[in-house]
């Protein structure tokens, strides 16, 4: 995962940009992501499309979500309770997407079965049970609680986000949920080992979508978003600024590692031209301390041919 900030969008709703790059940063290394994809018809765009690597990968390291994408699938993140209206926007574009499938394998003289078709996950904050019910949404022993299933016809269903267990599992899922479920969610962020990949990755996202608030002017929308935010931001600062550090000390171990074989170098070739042709006069000294260590390893080699100074001398001249 990467830990720099990313190049900021000037949208006008910094979630809806958060939540694509989230998921984008974390699907990304198990298959094909693509964001504000255009569907036919008038202008509409999923907000991410996935499709699996063949075979899948190995997502256990993504929880809920790793098991969600185990299929190509439309993923639809909403800041607050979608409206029925909303909802069936999307089923629109899950069917178009059906349709682009199924011309494409006629075309290509194949069939493709419905289990094979995208399913449609519909992100939600939270969902009523009014709205839920509207849609037959129900719960499954499969995938316990906060996942709604729609009707199998329908290859949809919606996370009531505030619903999930707070769980490692659900995790990635509920750092797209509101108020306390979210701010649990980037505390246990925090929480992560500092060598873990993640952290950095994931506050970088949540320092960018705070940086997008203030842009955009929406900084008194949410003030407990804000502080939860943050702080997110202060830990991925600090991170950084702890990880140049550390880069920096590394850097001058290896110069100062350079530095010391380079003087070692400089005295056995000293002795072995002592021994071959006598004293070294100092000027020609300072001239073999300007010599980088190939250069002094390949004078070593010739050194051995030297029978006077005037050998070396030339040797200097031509190199």
């Amino acid at each position: 995962m990467s830990t720099r900030l990313r190049k900021l969008d000037m949208a006008k709703n910094p979630f809806d940009q958060f939540s694509k790059q989230l998921l984008e940063e974390v699907l990304a290394p198990f298959g094909a992501v693509k964001t504000s994809l255009e569907v036919p018809g008038e202008p509409q765009f999923v907000d991410v499309f996935f499709e699996p690597t063949s075979p899948p990968a190995n997502t256990q390291d993504l929880g809920l979500l790793g098991r969600m994408t185990q299929q190509p699938s439309l993923l639809e993140p909403f800041r607050n309770q979608p409206t029925p209206s909303e909802i069936r926007s999307c089923l629109l574009k899950l069917y178009q997407v059906h349709g682009n499938v199924q011309r494409k394998a006629k075309r290509d003289h194949e069939s493709i079965p419905d289990s094979d078709l995208p399913f449609l996950w519909i992100l939600a904050s939270f969902a009523s049970q009014t709205l839920l019910n509207g849609f037959g949404g129900t719960l499954t022993e499969d995938w316990g609680a906060g996942v709604y299933c729609f009707h199998p016809s329908f290859r949809t269903a919606l996370i009531a986000i505030n619903q999930l267990p707070n769980t490692e599992e659900t995790l990635l899922l509920r750092l797209l949920g509101k108020g306390q479920t979210q701010k649990q969610a980037i505390n246990q962020v925090i929480a992560f080992d500092t060598r873990d990949s993640r952290r950095a990755a994931i506050l970088g996202l949540l320092a960018n979508w705070k940086i997008s608030i203030e842009i955009t002017g929406q900084v008194d929308a949410e003030e407990e978003l804000m502080m939860a935010l943050s702080q997110a931001f202060l830990e991925w600062e600090q991170q950084t600024e702890l990880r140049g550090e550390l880069r920096g000390r590394q850097e001058g171990r290896q110069e100062g590692e350079q530095r010391g074989a380079l003087k070692e170098a400089q005295a056995l070739i000293l002795r072995q031209l002592t021994r071959r042709i006598g004293t070294v006069a100092p000027a020609i000294q300072t001239q073999l301390q300007s010599l980088s260590l190939p250069q002094l390893e390949n004078l070593g080699e010739a050194l051995l041919d030297f029978s006077s100074p005037t050998d070396l001398l030339d040797w200097l001249q031509n190199h």
